[in-house]
């Protein structure tokens, strides 16, 4: 590892910092602990009602407040966030947000937050989401619709998804504390799990998919881009690709990432969908995240894939030059979710992230180094 591909030195002015989270899960289980829960129906094969997933949790040993407040689920990641400062907030929000009843038939799991609860993400300070995912539809178009307005009327900034195909190919744009522009775009790929029936058309609500990885496909993203990005501005391209359990990386995957980054467009690659985190590469200085993992979800006591550790995840913070959005480090706060809530890891659970990370990094050209306060600094080749 060459010792300049280091995040462990402190910012300067004008860089910019990031917060990048994994999936975010506040539907289900951790609606029904909100202060305003939806109706708990369910239309899966595992369970019937939402209430089911607190008492899941429950019976595995997790104490839940009920009801908790909207900051509650939040729990640690509210001190590294006023810790960090970061110029923007972006996670995948992968949920519903809807009273609606009108559930995708044969989908097998409904993901919704009633829009009552929607200062959760307002108390985490969430300024940008990315919504091309593989819930997002759950609830059937009424309920995409719902979501949109729940968000907009929170002032709480989205891509991805929208009530036709041009709005759903947007880009939303964050202002940095320097005065620069932010422009973060999500797409979605069948390989996540997204129907087919939920790309958006031009008459049709739905969300904006990328049925493949392949070359012309990178190649009509960068031409999207190009026309939305002036020079100067940052981009991150948030996706959601590949399944929840594996750590491999698709060969499809890294050449389109690579794909991206070497027509000058993108800056980072934010990928999700794993349920656990994934090996991270640096690719000609532009960071790419394969899988960031969950954040925050109600899968607290489900049992299976116990060896990937779903329970622990990253905050990601990584710092980019203003100019050029080169990498300029890249540093991680290890987390776990219990209690249905978001808690810094244990020493031990730090050790077992840093040591898959660097093993799944090693072919990437990249490891981790542990920081005196448990959180994690990337090191790549230069």
């Amino acid at each position: 590892m060459s010792a300049t591909g280091s995040s462990a030195a402190g910012p300067s002015r004008g860089d910019i910092t990031l917060f990048l989270g994994g999936d975010v899960v506040t539907a289900r289980g951790i609606d029904q602990i909100l202060p305003h829960p939806s109706d708990p129906i369910l239309f899966e094969p595992y369970l019937r009602s939402a209430r089911g997933y607190v008492e899941l949790a429950e019976a595995a040993g997790a104490s839940i407040p009920r009801p908790a407040s909207f900051a509650y689920v939040w729990g640690d990641a509210l001190k590294i966030w006023a810790q960090m400062e970061p110029d923007a907030r972006i996670v995948n929000l992968e949920t519903s947000i809807s009273r609606s009843d009108d559930y995708w038939p044969g989908k097998g799991v409904n993901y919704r937050m009633s829009p009552k609860n929607i200062q959760c993400l307002n108390e985490a300070g969430i300024d940008a989401c990315a919504v091309a995912n593989n819930h997002v539809l759950d609830w059937g178009y009424s309920g995409l619709r719902e979501t949109l307005s729940t968000l907009e009327a929170a002032h709480i900034k989205w891509t991805g998804a929208g009530r036709n195909q041009l709005e759903a190919a947007a880009p939303c744009m964050v202002t940095t504390k320097n005065g620069r522009r932010l422009l973060l775009w999500s797409f979605a790929t069948l390989s996540s799990g997204v129907p087919d029936l939920w790309a958006a058309t031009q008459d049709r609500p739905g969300i904006n998919v990328l049925r493949d990885l392949g070359k012309d496909a990178a190649q009509s993203v960068t031409g999207v881009i190009r026309a939305h990005r002036p020079s100067g501005d940052a981009v991150v391209l948030s996706i959601h690709w590949g399944t929840n359990w594996d750590f491999t990386i698709p060969a499809d995957q890294r050449e389109f990432a690579h794909g991206l980054i070497e027509s000058g467009t993108v800056d980072v690659v934010h990928g999700h969908s794993s349920h656990h985190i994934k090996g991270i590469e640096v690719y000609r200085g532009k960071l790419i995240l394969y899988g960031c993992g969950d954040l925050l979800n109600d899968y607290e006591g489900i049992r299976g894939f116990e060896d990937f550790r779903g329970d622990l995840g990253l905050m990601y913070f990584p710092r980019l030059a203003p100019i050029t959005g080169e990498l300029l480090g890249l540093r991680m706060f290890p987390t776990r979710i219990r209690d249905f809530r978001v808690n810094r890891a244990t020493k031990d659970d730090v050790t077992w992230l840093k040591n898959t990370l660097d093993r799944e990094g090693r072919p990437l050209g990249t490891g981790v180094t542990i920081a005196e306060d448990g959180s994690l600094f990337l090191r790549w080749d230069s």
